[in-house]
């Protein structure tokens, strides 16, 4: 865990120090729990506890993303072989949307689209659980198109150069790092506010596309992704005496095909339909 926690709080000074330089900026601690969970090979439900720092920032060229995810998994997901305790594992994602309307001073807009653009950024994990041991790098991108919508939609497709270099404490063999074929990903994240019976709501989300990425590490075959997350959260901050949107609360709904490039062909546990509920303080 000491190296997850040196990861965390590494990305969390980078968040801090881009917030800094921002025009504007969001940055949220959430937390969010459910009993559904999955894993590749794995046939249990598995609990999940998931602590959230992200933050959202824009400046002068375009908006930066950063988050980062604590994953702690019940005893069916165990740390080691044999174990009775759970899983621990870091998901850091920061992503740069530089918008070609602002560095040059024109319009791109056109049809339902308000702006043209382009992303860069990086996925990084480390996980420690029984079998594979996960240390995903991966770099990426690609054109986006941000859609004229209330909140915001943007729609990008991007280019991905993924890598592994997982431990297995069964065999106690570590594999060498290994690269992917280069594989694509359309990929569409939102944020929406809507009203229903004068009570403020808001849709938020992500929806990634992932085509395979050829052979695994261990000679296999992997699959197309779906990974789709949706959200539905209530501003709760008047009620409990807070300037708005700084308390949330609501619902999450995670669908996840393929997990991870794992064809989900007699494998338990490849695709995910995990409910959650979820809270956020933005600050």
């Amino acid at each position: 865990m000491s190296k997850i926690v040196r990861c965390t709080a590494a990305l969390a000074l980078l968040a801090t120090c881009t917030a800094q330089a921002a025009e504007w900026s969001d940055t949220s601690l959430s937390y969010r729990y459910g009993t559904e969970f999955a894993e590749p090979f794995n046939k249990n439900d598995i609990t999940k506890n998931i602590v959230n720092l992200s933050s959202v920032s824009g400046y002068k060229y375009g908006k930066n993303f950063f988050s980062v995810d604590l994953l702690m998994s019940s005893e069916m997901d165990p740390s080691a072989a044999g174990s009775n305790s759970g899983a621990h594992e870091a998901y850091a994602l920061y992503r740069n949307t530089l918008d070609f309307g602002k560095i040059t001073g024109n319009n791109y807009a056109f049809g339902p689209v308000r702006g043209v653009g382009a992303t860069v950024g990086f996925d990084y994990n480390s996980k420690t659980d029984a079998g594979y041991n996960s240390k995903k790098r991966m770099v990426v991108a690609g054109p986006t198109l941000m859609l004229d919508v209330p909140g915001f939609l943007d729609v990008s497709l991007l280019v991905l150069w993924e890598s592994n270099a997982p431990y297995s404490t069964f065999t106690k063999t570590a594999t060498p790092r290994y690269a992917y074929k280069t594989h694509a990903m359309l990929t569409g994240a939102w944020g929406i506010p809507f009203n229903i019976g004068g009570i403020p709501l808001q849709f938020n989300g992500f929806a990634n596309f992932i085509t395979a990425k050829g052979t695994n590490e261990f000679g296999g075959g992997t699959a197309p992704e779906t990974n789709i997350d949706a959200q539905i959260m209530y501003d709760i901050s008047e009620a409990v005496g807070t300037p708005k949107n700084t308390f949330k609360i609501g619902v999450e709904y995670q669908y996840w095909k393929n997990k991870f490039g794992n064809p989900d062909r007699n494998n338990p546990g490849a695709t995910a339909k995990t409910p959650m509920v979820r809270a956020e303080y933005h600050f």
